[in-house]
């Protein structure tokens, strides 16, 4: 049956050319949502209808998935933005843990977290413009807003986010070495050595769903800091933690744990002129499943 055979070839053709886009539509698809389930099942939603659609049609294939991808991630938004307004405690975006020989990632946690301030438009304008460097005709045809439209949502996203695209400017080995160092002194409730890590104006949130123990606000500045991890330090005293890996976190160096409890963790770190400024910690397990395949053996 030539016909049959025929068809199927085109489809194992179109599932490879599809493959190959899968990495860039995944990272498109999670820095809209924040979630690598969510940005998974978007993208396999966009498998499915590459599939059915009439591909003889599409001459640009990558602009077609990138539209269907966003166009799934705005509707994605509408529901994630009212579940994220009565979230208990501070909100993060679910870790992605980077492989040793990838690239950082210069959209880091911080910058995910400013986006969460953005219209759901303007967060697309912003992700396709300032990070993939998308045109803005294309991005009118994407979003199904005129092309003047768009460069004002990415306008007001940049002067909302108030931030430049991040830059992380130590070498790899040195985040590291200082993601190491940080470890080391909590874990043993070191106060004088975290202390000449931490900057004076140091933020620490710790998202733990309420569903594990984490403080409810951010914690800011140094004195509030090392109260926090003086107390932490007792808890450690009788349940060390276990390192799984040293890894950079969202562009971020870090570590992943299990704690004393059983409870995976992620921590990830900002550091700026050779001082801690951000600490990001999520305990949410409902977010660290994909890290527990990944990670714990």
């Amino acid at each position: 049956m030539p016909g049959r055979t025929s068809a199927m070839a085109a489809d194992h053709d179109a599932a490879a050319s599809f493959d190959g886009l899968r990495p860039t539509l995944f990272r498109t698809a999670y820095r809209m949502l924040g979630s690598v389930a969510d940005a998974e099942d978007v993208v396999q939603d966009a498998f499915i209808r590459w599939m059915a659609a009439d591909r003889s049609a599409i001459h640009e294939p990558q602009a077609f998935l990138r539209r269907v991808v966003m166009r799934l991630c705005l509707d994605q938004l509408k529901s994630a933005r009212r579940r994220r307004e009565v979230y208990p405690g501070p909100w993060l975006p679910e870790p992605v843990v980077e492989a040793q020989d990838d690239d950082i990632d210069d959209v880091t946690l911080p910058l995910m977290m400013a986006l969460e301030r953005l219209s759901p438009l303007e967060r697309a304008a912003f992700i396709l413009h300032d990070v993939f460097g998308i045109g803005f005709d294309e991005i009118a045809r994407t979003i199904g807003r005129d092309p003047a439209a768009c460069r004002q949502l990415a306008s007001r996203a940049r002067a909302n986010v108030r931030t430049p695209r991040p830059r992380f400017d130590l070498p790899r080995e040195r985040g590291l070495q200082i993601a190491a160092a940080f470890f080391a002194a909590s874990r043993r409730g070191d106060m004088s050595a975290l202390q000449s890590m931490l900057a004076a104006d140091v933020s620490v949130y710790a998202d733990g769903g309420g569903k594990k123990s984490s403080p409810r606000k951010p914690i800011v500045g140094l004195v509030d800091a090392l109260k926090l991890h003086e107390a932490l330090a007792r808890l450690f005293a009788r349940a060390m933690s276990r390192i799984v890996r040293f890894a950079f976190i969202n562009g971020l160096p870090g570590f992943v744990t299990v704690e004393g409890e059983g409870t995976l963790q992620t921590t990830a770190l900002r550091i700026e002129d050779g001082t801690i400024t951000g600490i990001y910690v999520v305990r949410n397990p409902d977010k660290l499943r994909h890290v527990a395949g990944e990670t714990v053996h």
